[in-house]
């Protein structure tokens, strides 16, 4: 099956966003993909900061991605993007590190127009990496993400129905590579 990287840009362990990170890292592993998370918020918030290029955290990361066949990256939208932490390590980098990768975005956010922040402020970047393929991608209103009795993560709506069409696409793409 497919080696897909996670990269969690929320700057919050209890978030949403960290939520369905986590959510979409389970359900990978149980369709037998090689699933990790790069929580970014876990990094060296120094090599970060100060653009640490050598750091062994950072360049660990980038081992991650290099080995993956795709890569999913999340985000909350703050004030119309993603988040800065997020910007600090996408950064970071290589200029091609997406070379060869197809990449989804899934994105949390307060109301229905912080959907542009996939076409207009993640997709650019993706490009510029050097992506093969972007996937559609899933924007979920944070209203939609719920947690039940047990502490577990719940969707409302079609949100849960959009997260599996795409790991089925994540899916269907590698085969087809």
């Amino acid at each position: 099956m497919a080696n897909i990287i996670l990269i969690s840009g929320s700057p919050s362990k209890q978030s949403k966003t960290a939520k369905v990170a986590n959510y979409l890292q389970k359900q990978l592993q149980e369709r037998n993909h090689d699933a990790q998370c790069i929580h970014v918020r876990d990094l060296p918030a120094e090599d970060l900061l100060h653009a640490k290029f050598t750091s062994e955290a950072i360049r660990h990361t980038h081992e991650l991605i290099e080995g993956a066949d795709a890569v999913i990256v999340l985000s909350p939208v703050y004030k119309g993007s993603y988040t800065g932490i997020l910007k600090a390590f996408l950064d970071l980098l290589p200029e091609k590190a997406f070379a060869n990768k197809i990449i989804a975005p899934v994105v949390t956010g307060g109301i229905i127009a912080h959907l542009l922040s996939i076409e207009y402020s993640l997709k650019p970047i993706f490009s510029i990496l050097g992506a093969r393929e972007i996937l559609h991608g899933v924007f979920i209103l944070d209203q939609a993400i719920e947690k039940d009795e047990r502490g577990e993560i719940t969707f409302q709506g079609d949100a849960k129905q959009r997260l599996e069409d795409l790991i089925r696409s994540i899916s269907i793409e590698k085969a087809s590579v």
